[in-house]
């Protein structure tokens, strides 16, 4: 045989044939996941997403005065209301039976109802919810169940895909893909604590509380709102971040609330471009109030961290537990100094 036959297209043969028996071995033991989607994903995601009906009565406005009440109560009979329905999504979080989904899905249900990918039904009972962060956490009475895997929101970047998953308008459980278009949204709804995943996956009325994963079938956010003025999917949806709905779904878990620190001030962008925030309010009785902060003065910095931008100072309050010192930086006329406060309770739906 000649000497180019045998150092050339001998190996070559060889290494031809071992390539086929390869690409023939991996089509028959791993060929399914070789193509194109993302179906492995949402097979491990799915079944940890479920549907929510909730329901409550409402009463006729005039049996809603207290002068009324009783008469209502006493003649109004076995259907003194209109029954009011809503419906979302969820997520399973724990096997204990724990469920995540928006707090706006269930806020004054009589009623909740749950159902699984897999057709099985129950009901549910609220073990607490955090209507600062739109997020409530339900149990529902069956063991075992299978909770979806948590991804880090944190290492998510702006363009990976995105996959989300929940019940829009009650048709039944529907995937739908994308990418993430922001992180860090604020000031998308009315909360100070507004820390949303953007995504143009497509997200409508019934996604609420639904998954947002990533394409290994992680959660990195509950899917919670879209921008639309028609209310149907525009490509701009918002989910809150796994990193924060672990946290409160921990703190709720624990203590069926959520607790945030409370300073008492009312807080401004400054004047002209003066560095800081302009308090314009003090709670009284209020923590601010007992540190001696005024109306007028210019907030620079909270525990050593310049206060920068409103969210960012209302963050850091809320994350200080009732008791913990607030150490605040401030300017009054042409004087800086510091002031201790010691950090309280905050009441719902109040200033910082």
């Amino acid at each position: 045989m000649p000497a180019i036959i045998r150092y050339i297209l001998v190996p070559a043969v060889i290494g031809a044939s071992l390539g086929l028996v390869v690409t023939v071995a991996l089509f028959f033991f791993n060929g399914v996941d070789d193509k194109p989607g993302y179906a492995s994903a949402v097979r491990q995601a799915a079944p940890s997403v479920v549907n929510i009906y909730s329901s409550k009565i409402l009463e006729p406005a005039v049996c809603q005065q207290p002068w009324f009440r009783e008469w209502c109560e006493r003649f109004g009979g076995a259907d003194p209301g209109q029954m009011q329905s809503s419906l979302g999504s969820g997520v399973i979080a724990d096997e204990a039976g724990y469920v995540l989904t928006n707090y706006h899905v269930i806020a004054g249900a009589d009623e909740i109802f749950v159902m699984f990918a897999s057709g099985q039904s129950t009901t549910a009972v609220l073990i607490g919810a955090d209507p600062e962060t739109d997020l409530a956490v339900i149990q529902v009475p069956i063991q075992g169940l299978n909770p979806i895997r948590i991804g880090n929101s944190d290492e998510v970047e702006v363009g990976d895909l995105a996959l989300a998953i929940g019940n829009p308008f009650g048709i039944g459980q529907t995937v739908s893909a994308g990418i993430v278009s922001a992180k860090g949204r604020a000031g998308i709804s009315a909360s100070l604590y507004d820390d949303f995943i953007q995504t143009d996956a497509a997200i409508n009325p019934g996604n609420s509380g639904g998954a947002l994963i990533d394409t290994s079938g992680a959660l990195i956010g509950i899917n919670t709102l879209i921008f639309s003025p028609s209310g149907g999917s525009q490509g701009i949806g918002f989910a809150l971040p796994s990193r924060l709905v672990v946290a409160i779904l921990e703190e709720i878990i624990a203590t069926g609330k959520v607790t945030r620190g409370w300073l008492g001030v009312t807080l401004n962008p400054p004047l002209l471009d003066n560095p800081g925030l302009l308090v314009t309010q003090v709670a009284q009785p209020s923590p601010a109030r007992t540190a001696g902060v005024q109306p007028g003065d210019l907030l620079l910095a909270v525990n050593g961290a310049e206060a920068g931008s409103l969210i960012q100072v209302s963050r850091l309050i809320a994350q200080t537990p009732p008791g913990g010192n607030l150490i605040m930086t401030i300017q009054r006329n042409a004087t800086r100094f510091d002031v201790i406060a010691v950090a309280a309770e905050r009441p719902p739906a109040i200033s910082q």
